[in-house]
């Protein structure tokens, strides 16, 4: 196993993200697991933390196969040559999304509140998973920060397969993935430890990430670190 678990995934991409530390980073992680990974990257960099919640869009008839994903703002991402064997309809797509959004909106209520989306402006923003499989969660949140404005856009992973990691290479700025095996069959048989992450969690670690900053005298900006 390349990680102990997600602490030690987050500790090894800290240390090959250490050059953003310079250029005003913030971390945007995506939940569940990524939000553990996130928030060591975020603490090491100095940086705020605050989540990017995309949803993959289910395969008819097989809700593990991911056909696309959807982000908060809308943003869809299609797997064309998937729809196009499965032969999935316009009216499954909207449909799904239709759902796929409903959830976002409820796990961005739960996770951030009422509070207002980060401004990106200026900011170095680095997109955070535990890992990614067809990398379709990941487009979707990347296509969605970069509507954001940030001046720089970067996709952080600890590990993906080779052709995953490639498509994040016409999305993001840079892309640091620790790992591209050949091998893959899932994230979780890179970890040792790959125990499910909770909702409680996460806002735990939004909100530690945010009594961190303001304890530190960083500088409060929109998200979680106000």
């Amino acid at each position: 196993m390349w990680f102990r678990d997600r602490q030690d995934a987050g500790e090894q991409l800290a240390a090959a993200l250490r050059p953003y530390r310079e250029r005003q980073p913030y971390v945007l992680a995506i939940p569940r697991g990524g939000v553990v990974v996130g928030y060591v990257v975020a603490k090491e960099l100095g940086a705020p933390l605050d989540v990017i919640v995309p949803r993959k869009l289910r395969a008819p008839g097989n809700p593990e196969l991911a056909i696309g994903a959807v982000a908060h703002d809308g943003t869809v991402y299609l797997d064309q040559a998937l729809v196009s064997s499965l032969r999935v309809d316009e009216d499954y797509l909207r449909q799904e999304a239709s759902e796929q959004t409903e959830e976002i909106r409820r796990r961005m209520r739960l996770y951030r509140g009422d509070r207002p989306l980060p401004d990106l402006a200026a900011r170095t923003a680095i997109v955070v998973d535990d890992g990614i499989a067809t990398g379709a969660t990941m487009i979707a949140a990347l296509r969605a920060v970069r509507g954001m404005r940030p001046q720089r856009v970067v996709a952080a992973i600890p590990v993906a397969p080779p052709d995953g990691a490639q498509r994040l290479g016409g999305e993001a700025d840079d892309v640091f993935c620790l790992h591209r095996p050949m091998m893959f069959y899932a994230v979780g048989q890179f970890y040792d430890d790959f125990a499910q992450t909770t909702d409680d969690e996460v806002i735990a670690l939004l909100r530690r990430r945010e009594v961190e900053r303001a304890a530190g005298g960083e500088q409060a900006s929109s998200g979680p670190d106000r």
